[in-house]
């Protein structure tokens, strides 16, 4: 199954054992576009530190945990340049007024022809199908 992922779903699910691996499931195939992948990058390295800070695990041990998880994501998700789906801004802008800094990830489900895995209220009604990680889960364990 070909999905466009979304910053969210990389940020929580690199953190759990169980997200980690349906990342690494050899039944998906995960793109996420430029701008998420940064954004995954940064909020992923804050969501180390503070489970670190929660649990009195030391800041060497939280980098080490965030250079894991983004090794994963690496080999894992493919990351396309915006260039790729650019044409696709417009409409996907128009797609989802309510959060319009979320429009590569529609442009590049666009661009692809493929389905969107998130947990954002935002996406829906984009006319682009979307999966949240139950939904996801549930599904492949049908197949």
């Amino acid at each position: 199954m070909k999905l466009v992922v979304d910053a969210n779903i990389l940020v929580a699910e690199l953190t759990r054992k169980r997200g980690r691996e349906l990342i690494a499931s050899a039944n998906l195939e995960l793109f996420v576009a430029q701008t998420p992948w940064q954004e995954t990058q940064y909020e992923l390295s804050k969501r180390y530190r503070a489970i670190a800070a929660r649990t009195g695990a030391s800041l060497d041990h939280a980098e080490e945990q965030y250079k894991l998880a983004i090794q994963l994501a690496e080999a894992s998700v493919q990351v396309m340049e915006q260039a790729i789906y650019a044409s696709f801004e417009q409409d996907a802008r128009e797609r989802i007024p309510r959060d319009p800094d979320d429009w590569p990830t529609v442009a590049l489900a666009l661009f692809l022809g493929v389905d969107i895995w998130t947990q954002d209220k935002d996406f829906l009604g984009c006319g682009v199908a979307t999966w949240t990680t139950d939904t996801l889960l549930a599904r492949l364990r049908l197949s």
